[in-house]
C-alpha cells in the first residue's frame, strides 16, 4: 500500500481549489538556475582566491620605431628594411665601383640617398665604417693566420663597443693593386656601399686597438677630409718618407675624397708611369730605400708638391697615437696597466661592474684622471692603436732590423693587453700578457682588494719581471723568491697589505716599491742589486 501522503492528490473536500501548475513551474526554474549560479559563484570565488589574479591591463602598444619585435630597425633607430623605389645613384648603369672609373657629383648623390632614407640622416655626421683586410691566400708564416684572426677580432671588439660597422676584405678588388695599394680600391668601394656613413676608417691588418675606450675626436676634424698620423716638419723640412703613416687613416665620404683617391691611385700599379713614380719618390725622399712607388710616399708627395691644394684638407694628427710604432709602445704596457689600476683604486665608480654597451660612459669618467698622462711617446696613456710596421705577420718576411721572435711575442702581448680591457666586462682577464690561453676570474671590486689574485692558488707560480735590475718575484709553494733570497709568504703578504703597487701578476713594480719591499725582507743588500742593474742598463 502506498501511504496516503504519497498518493496522488484527490479532491477531499469540495472547498479545495485545484493547483495552478504553470504558476509553480516558473518559480521552480528560477530557484534551480539561481542555485546553480550561486554554486558557480562560490566555486569561482574559491578559484580566484587560490590562483593569481589575471592581468586585465590593455596590451602595451609601441610605435613602429620602438617595437621590440620589429627586426627591421637596428639598435640605432635606423630602418634596415626600407629602400624606396625612388631612383638613386645605384640605378645608374654608368656608376662603377672600380678604382679606374672616377665618381662624379658624389656629394649630391649621397645627399639625395639620405633624403630618401631619413632614418639614417640622424647621426650621419658621426657614423663610421671601419675597413680592413688581408691577402686572398693562406699565410706562409705558420702562425700568420692565427695572428690575423686575432687582429681582426680585436677590431670587431672595438667596433662592437662603439657601435661602428666593419668590413673585412680578403680579396684584391683590382688585380694590379696588391700589397699596400690594395686598400684604395676597398676604401672607394666602401664609400659607395655606405652612403649613410660620414667617415671610412682604414686600419691595416697588422695594426690593433690597444685603448678600447678611446673615441676619435671627430669635432677636431670638422674642417678636414682626411686624418692621418704625421708631422708637418718631417714632410716639409726633412722630406722624409716616414713623415706620416698611411697604414691607418680616416677619410670623409665626400667628393673631395673621391678625387683624392683617383689622384692617389694614379701613382700606383694601374698607372703606365708606375716605375717613373717610384723614381720620383725616391729622388724626393732621400730616406726611401726601395724603388717601387708606394701609397705612403705617394700621399706625402702630394702634400709636399701641392701644399696649397691638400694641406688645409688633411689633418696630420700627432697629439695621440692614431697609430703608434710598436717598438716604442710594447715595453710600456705593464707600467700603463699599473697606472690605470692606481686610478681605479681611488675611484670606486671606475671599479663598478657594468654592461659592455655602456662602456663609453666609464671612458668619460676615466678621462678626468688622464689629463696628466700626456699623449703619444713618453705618455702612460694607453695608445689608441699599436702598429706592427715591418713585422709582416702573414708572410713572416719581417724587417731584418727586428728579430722575428720579438715581433710575434710583441703581437701576442699587445693583443692580450687589449683583450684584457674587453674580457674584464665578461668577468675575466689574462694574468700574464704573454699567455693567451689562460684567464682568471676578476674578483669583485677589483682592484680595490689586491690580495685574492695572489692568495687564490698558493701552489701556482706567478712572476713579475723587472727588466732593468733582472729581479723576479716568484710565488712558489708558499715562498716568494727574490733572486737567491727566499722569504716566507706571510711576511710578504703583510707588506703587500701595506703597499698598493704590487697588486697584479703582470704589472711592472716601481723601483721605489721594490726598494721598500727589499728593505722589508732582506735589508740593504737587495737595494745594491737594483743599483747595479740600473747602472748596467744605463
Amino acid at each position: 500500500m502506498v501511504p496516503p501522503e504519497f498518493s496522488h492528490p484527490q479532491s477531499s473536500s469540495s472547498m479545495a481549489k485545484p493547483r495552478n501548475w504553470s504558476f509553480w513551474c516558473l518559480p521552480d526554474g528560477f530557484l534551480f538556475f539561481g542555485s546553480a549560479f550561486l554554486a558557480l559563484l562560490l566555486v569561482w570565488s574559491f578559484w580566484s582566491f587560490f590562483t593569481p589574479t589575471p592581468n586585465f591591463k590593455p596590451p602595451v602598444t609601441y610605435s613602429s620605431s620602438k617595437n621590440p619585435g620589429d627586426c627591421s630597425e637596428s639598435g640605432f633607430g635606423v630602418n634596415l628594411k626600407s629602400d624606396p623605389k625612388d631612383p638613386n645613384f645605384y640605378d645608374d648603369p654608368e656608376m662603377s665601383y672600380s678604382i679606374e672609373k672616377p665618381v662624379k657629383d658624389w656629394d649630391a648623390k649621397r645627399e639625395e640617398w639620405l633624403k630618401h632614407h631619413p632614418s639614417f640622416a640622424a647621426g650621419s655626421r658621426e657614423r663610421i665604417v671601419l675597413v680592413t683586410g688581408s691577402q686572398p691566400k693562406p699565410c706562409k708564416n705558420p702562425i700568420g693566420d692565427y695572428l690575423l684572426l686575432r687582429f681582426f677580432k680585436n677590431k670587431v671588439d672595438y667596433c662592437r663597443i662603439h657601435g661602428y660597422d666593419i668590413f673585412y676584405s680578403n680579396l684584391l678588388l683590382h688585380p694590379k693593386m696588391g700589397s699596400f695599394w690594395a686598400k684604395l680600391p676597398v676604401v672607394k668601394a666602401a664609400m659607395l656601399a655606405h652612403p649613410e656613413a660620414e667617415w671610412i676608417w682604414w686600419v691595416d691588418s697588422d695594426a690593433l686597438f690597444t685603448d678600447m675606450e678611446f673615441k676619435l675626436p671627430l669635432e677636431r676634424y670638422k674642417n678636414h677630409d682626411l686624418v692621418v698620423h704625421g708631422w708637418p716638419k718631417l714632410i716639409y723640412d726633412s722630406k722624409s718618407w716616414t713623415s706620416l703613416n698611411a697604414g691607418v687613416f680616416l677619410i670623409r665620404n665626400c667628393q673631395w675624397s673621391m678625387d683624392l683617391i683617383n689622384t692617389w691611385s694614379s701613382m700606383g700599379p694601374i698607372s703606365k708611369d708606375y716605375e717613373k713614380w717610384g723614381q720620383i719618390q725616391r729622388s724626393t725622399f732621400q730616406d726611401k730605400l726601395f724603388p717601387e712607388s708606394d701609397d705612403q710616399s705617394a700621399l706625402i708627395y702630394l702634400l709636399y708638391t701641392e701644399k696649397k691644394k691638400y694641406y688645409d684638407r688633411i689633418y696630420l694628427e700627432g697629439e695621440f697615437y692614431l697609430e703608434g710604432y710598436w717598438v716604442e709602445i710594447v715595453g710600456g704596457y705593464e707600467n700603463t696597466t699599473e697606472r690605470y689600476l692606481e686610478i681605479e683604486r681611488g675611484a670606486p665608480k671606475l671599479r663598478r661592474r657594468h654592461g659592455e654597451k655602456v662602456s663609453e660612459q666609464y671612458a668619460v669618467f676615466r678621462e678626468e684622471f688622464l689629463k696628466v698622462a700626456g699623449n703619444g711617446r713618453w705618455s702612460w696613456r694607453r695608445p689608441l692603436i699599436t702598429h706592427f710596421t715591418g713585422c709582416q705577420p702573414c708572410s713572416g718576411d719581417h724587417n731584418q732590423m727586428y728579430a722575428g721572435e720579438s715581433c710575434w711575442k710583441g703581437m701576442v702581448k699587445a693583443l692580450n693587453f687589449a683583450d684584457n680591457q674587453v674580457l674584464r666586462n665578461y668577468g675575466f682577464m689574462h694574468q700574464d700578457l704573454h699567455d693567451s690561453s689562460t684567464v682568471t676570474e676578476v674578483p669583485f671590486d677589483y682592484p680595490a682588494d689586491e690580495i685574492p689574485w695572489f692568495q687564490s692558488d698558493p701552489g701556482r707560480s706567478s712572476k713579475i719581471g723587472y727588466k732593468s735590475s733582472q729581479i723576479q718575484i716568484g710565488f712558489r709553494s708558499g715562498h716568494f723568491q727574490f733572486g737567491s733570497f727566499s722569504v716566507q709568504v706571510k711576511t710578504v703578504q703583510g707588506f703587500l697589505q701595506r703597499s698598493k703597487s704590487l697588486n697584479h701578476p703582470n704589472t711592472k713594480p716601481r723601483k721605489a716599491t721594490i726598494s721598500r719591499l727589499a728593505t722589508a725582507v732582506h735589508g740593504q743588500q737587495f737595494q745594491a742589486v737594483e743599483r747595479n742593474g740600473r747602472s748596467a742598463e744605463e
